[in-house]
């Protein structure tokens, strides 16, 4: 159960509330309007309080950590507060979902002396939890497959709404079926908001290549007379064509590793390239006499 509160302060969810404290009050300072100007300042500093003022109350920590982000139609926190507006009082918003008198934060606007309100509606928590207001789920939600090559590399998808909207989306470079991507500003309207669009990413199988965790493979021909006696070859990878050192004596199925060329890593960096060996045998029947007899001679 996605909790996100937690991640708006930066605290794990087994924080202690001396922790939790700090988090907060580290927070409110480098985001008080009073202090930092940036255009962003004003509703993040808005949303550390309403996140202190639920995880510093046990009672209404303890029905936030039984419902989690349901409370909020299932989105995080931030993309509940953002998905309003920046003209809409949050505070107001809460107010009517929960009840009550809403909240005012740890630190005044005039400075860092002011005290800390009930919030959410004072002693009764969450004034019932889901018993109040509740915004309309504004998101849509849909589904498209990628060639696999785009999950490699990333790059640029095209989509059209049932509304006839159309537009590009960006794919990231290690996306993986199963994966949402949102899009703001691009689901239902409803009282001047509207929600986003919630993209459910399928990648298409590859002819050529396979992917075994962040590795890939790709099954490569050989000749003959370059696996027998070595050569070099061209081989195309995600990237970019190179040439590859074959050595003699080659067998079939023997594999050339190709570091950090395969699948990118979540945390960064790209698995290998694993170019499969497959030997190929030229026809018998185009072979000159003298070779079928020299090849005949051969041990078994």
């Amino acid at each position: 159960m996605s909790k996100s509160l937690y991640e708006t302060l930066g605290v794990s969810e087994n924080a202690t509330p001396e922790e939790i404290k700090k988090a907060y009050r580290k927070l409110a300072r480098k985001y008080h309007p009073d202090i930092n100007k940036s255009p962003d300042a004003q509703e993040k500093f808005k949303e550390i309080n309403a996140a202190y003022e639920v995880l510093s109350d046990p009672e209404k920590k303890a029905k936030y950590d039984q419902f989690g982000d349901q409370m909020f139609g299932g989105q995080s926190f931030s993309d509940f507060a953002h998905s309003q507006g920046a003209d809409v009082d949050l505070e107001e918003i809460l107010r009517a979902m929960f009840g009550g008198g809403g909240f005012s934060g740890g630190f005044s606007s005039g400075g860092f002396g002011g005290a800390r309100s009930s919030g959410f509606g004072g002693a009764s928590g969450f004034g019932g939890g889901f018993g109040g207001y509740r915004m309309p789920d504004l998101d849509l939600r849909t589904s498209i497959t990628v060639p696999f090559i785009t999950s490699v590399l990333g790059g640029k998808h095209h989509i059209t709404l049932d509304n006839g909207e159309s537009f590009d989306i960006k794919i990231p470079a290690g996306i993986k079926t199963g994966k949402t991507l949102r899009v703001r500003g691009k689901g239902k309207s409803y009282q001047g908001h509207r929600g986003d669009l919630l993209i459910t990413v399928n990648v298409a199988p590859s002819p050529e290549y396979e992917r075994r965790g962040d590795d890939l493979y790709k099954t490569i021909n050989i000749p003959l007379k370059t696996a027998l006696f070595g050569g070099k070859i061209e081989v195309e990878t995600p990237e970019k064509k190179v040439t590859l050192k074959v050595p003699k004596n080659t067998k079939n199925g023997q594999k050339f590793r190709l570091k950090e060329k395969g699948f990118p890593k979540a945390g960064g960096g790209r698995g290998d390239l694993y170019l499969v060996a497959n030997i190929i045998l030229p026809d018998v029947d185009s072979l000159s006499d003298d070779l079928k007899e020299c090849l005949q001679k051969l041990p078994e």
